[in-house]
């Protein structure tokens, strides 16, 4: 039988994706009863005015009942080096990765601005 798979992500956004994972490191900045914001450290990227953490994580807890709860995060990232098109699944495995760490499984409303990389998305927990 022959085999039907194509990669989609090439060896070396692979590579590139495993390494900015594995390296990627935040720290919290700010937190109130109702939100959290934390700052993202990539290895290759940084914000060119500070020349500190690529991005920052804003987590938003909507509270008002129990039944439904949707956490709502924004991610932005400073660097425009990632706004390049070709960085589009580098973007969606950070945010991914992000989203996983630090909000966990729980129902999320995601919006992402990283220039032409920026998206919406939910995660919901089944």
């Amino acid at each position: 039988m022959k085999k039907n798979i194509v990669d989609l992500i090439s060896p070396e956004m692979e590579s590139e994706i495993n390494l900015a994972l594995k390296e990627m490191t935040f720290s919290k900045n700010f937190r109130s009863a109702t939100a959290e914001e934390w700052f993202i450290f990539l290895a290759d990227y940084q914000d060119p005015k500070t020349q500190g953490a690529a991005g920052k994580v804003i987590i938003h807890y909507d509270l008002q009942g129990n039944k439904d709860i949707f956490i709502n995060t924004t991610i932005i990232f400073d660097d425009p080096k990632l706004f390049q098109p070709r960085l589009d699944s580098l973007i969606y495995a950070i945010c991914d990765e992000l989203v996983n760490r630090l909000v966990g499984y729980a129902n999320t409303l995601l919006s992402v601005h990283a220039g032409d990389n920026s998206y919406q998305a939910e995660y919901v927990r089944s």
